[in-house]
């Protein structure tokens, strides 16, 4: 049987290509297709959301949905919305229908002999198409009005069985396929047979369910399409933020470094022209010295020639005495000064170099900050937490909440409500004034209910402070940490898809502590410990805090 305009349309769309009208009409614009039916508007109205479609169509979509919203962006109505026509619309789609008609195969009687009428019927029986004239003995002689009469067709044998040259009048459910009677008591005897009527009316309704779940489908993939646009624009937007935050962030640590070069080479310059200096006095009184001496020198040639004993004897005290000269070594003292100030001078460089990477890389970080919020859901009973769910201690009392399969029971610990199984994220969190705290984060599946050692094998990826001033990375095996200042707030850096997890001090921007090389395959929730209260010795909150960016 002939595919229908409209199943053409349903099939062209599946492959997302636009509907087709017959080739005589030339391509439709799809600002006339209604998105249900496929067709051009009849009756178009318009919903809230700016969308159109045919009048009985979208009733026909809402009287069958439990929700009433928009079929092409979902936008949901808190009520049904009184459809008016658009006028506008349904001009200019019956202008169209007039300018391209569908093209309608012409059937003409076979009776006729001068000039061919066109048919009103086709006779399946006598397999004849009639005009008006010629079919009036089929609405008038009783045995005719036995035949069975049809839409005017070309394609008549199509409808006539082959085998026994009747109407094909039965369907067989067994075989599915039209049968005639005849091959209803010979081939197909003892089969299940119907009317087609009857067999059409069922088909129908299914090819009605059918279209109903091609729409849903042709929906589903028009709000992916959106959905994908919308995530390139979103990304494309992230991309040039994460561009420009490069390109600021390398700026600064190129300027830093330029100017550190700068004052040592400055410096060196001061040494040099300092060292120039002091050469030239050094020669100079070098030079002195050595007049002297060869003064000296021709004197105590002259006496030790001289036949004068007295006045040998009167001033040798005055020759025999040391000379008053300085003392050389020093000068070697004072030059190996100076290598020494230049040698520290390079070592500041070099720490500044290296403060200003971790800055950068801090800075980079940073810009993956999220929102985290403590969840009440899985804090210890003895955890007090903050309204907003941006504090925690450790009270004296147990609180009187449910207990839930994601509650901590063993250990004073809670979780952040919002996991992450990929990208990059960084949050930081105030330890001001404590002296016991654990800082992370903990894999979905971590154990909340038995004892467990904070490792990477049990889903714990954290650093520890205690007794005030002892820090620990609690890798495999417990990894001790000399920092420099005690931080007051500490940021936490995750690439799940590199397996990293870094630890900084945000004040200082000095790195802790990075878990390197993991392999992440659960969702990761951020992992806070204020641990035991201590008689009110660690008293102070954990404190989620904003993230500034580090200028």
């Amino acid at each position: 049987m002939a595919e229908t305009t409209k199943e053409k349309a349903a099939r062209r769309w599946s492959r997302d290509e636009p509907p087709l009208m017959s080739s005589s009409s030339g391509p439709l614009t799809e600002d006339l297709l209604c998105s249900i039916c496929l067709e051009v508007f009849t009756d178009p109205v318009s919903t809230p959301c700016g969308h159109n479609f045919c009048k009985s169509c979208l009733n026909t979509f809402w009287n069958n949905s439990q929700t009433c919203s928009c079929p092409y962006c979902k936008e949901a109505f808190t009520q049904r919305p009184d459809l008016k026509i658009n006028t506008t619309l349904r001009e200019i789609s019956e202008h169209y229908k007039e300018k391209s008609p569908e093209e309608k195969a012409e059937v003409v009687c076979d009776v006729c002999e001068d000039r061919k009428l066109n048919a009103l019927k086709s006779c399946l029986v006598c397999q004849i198409s009639y005009c008006q004239t010629h079919l009036e003995p089929h609405l008038r002689v009783a045995g005719l009005k036995k035949h069975k009469l049809m839409d005017p067709v070309r394609n008549l044998e199509d409808y006539i069985c082959q085998k026994h040259d009747r109407p094909l009048e039965l369907f067989c459910r067994d075989d599915q396929t039209c049968v005639c009677q005849m091959c209803e008591v010979t081939d197909h005897k003892n089969h299940k047979t119907v009317s087609i009527e009857e067999e059409s009316k069922e088909k129908k309704t299914e090819l009605m369910k059918t279209q109903t779940d091609v729409q849903q489908m042709i929906q589903d993939r028009i709000k992916k399409i959106q959905e994908v646009k919308h995530s390139a624009g979103d990304r494309k937007i992230n991309s040039e933020k994460e561009k420009a935050a490069h390109v600021e962030i390398f700026t600064d640590l190129i300027r830093s470094i330029e100017r550190c070069q700068t004052e040592l080479l400055e410096m060196m310059e001061e040494q040099q022209k300092a060292a120039e200096k002091q050469e030239k006095m050094l020669i100079e009184e070098l030079e002195k010295e050595i007049t002297e001496l060869k003064m000296r020198n021709t004197e105590l040639e002259q006496l030790s020639h001289t036949e004068d004993h007295l006045h040998l004897l009167q001033i040798y005290s005055s020759l025999h005495r040391p000379t008053d000269t300085r003392d050389w070594p020093e000068i070697s003292l004072k030059t190996q000064e100076n290598l020494e100030t230049l040698r520290r001078a390079f070592s500041k460089l070099k720490d500044t170099i290296v403060e200003k990477l971790t800055q950068t890389e801090l800075k980079w970080m940073q810009q993956y900050a999220v929102d985290v919020t403590l969840d009440p859901d899985t804090a210890h009973l003895y955890l007090i937490l903050s309204e907003d769910g941006k504090q925690v201690t450790c009270g004296k009392i147990r609180q009187k909440v449910p207990d839930k399969p994601q509650r901590f029971d063993r250990y004073l610990n809670v979780l952040g409500k919002e996991g992450f199984s990929s990208g990059r994220f960084y949050f930081e969190v105030q330890v001001k004034e404590m002296t016991d705290w654990d800082l992370g984060v903990a894999k979905e599946s971590v154990a909340r209910k038995e004892e467990i050692c904070l490792t990477p094998s049990n889903g714990l990826w954290a650093v520890i402070m205690r007794n005030g001033n002892e820090y620990s990375a609690c890798a495999s095996s417990s990894v001790s940490l000399s920092l420099k200042v005690k931080p007051q707030q500490v940021g936490v850096f995750v690439d799940y898809e590199e397996g990293l997890v870094s630890f900084y001090d945000v004040e200082s921007s000095s790195h802790i502590y990075s878990f390197t090389g993991q392999t992440f395959t659960d969702k990761l929730y951020p992992y806070f410990s204020p641990c035991v209260n201590n008689v009110g010795k660690n008293s102070a909150p954990l404190i989620i805090t904003p993230v500034k960016y580090n200028k």
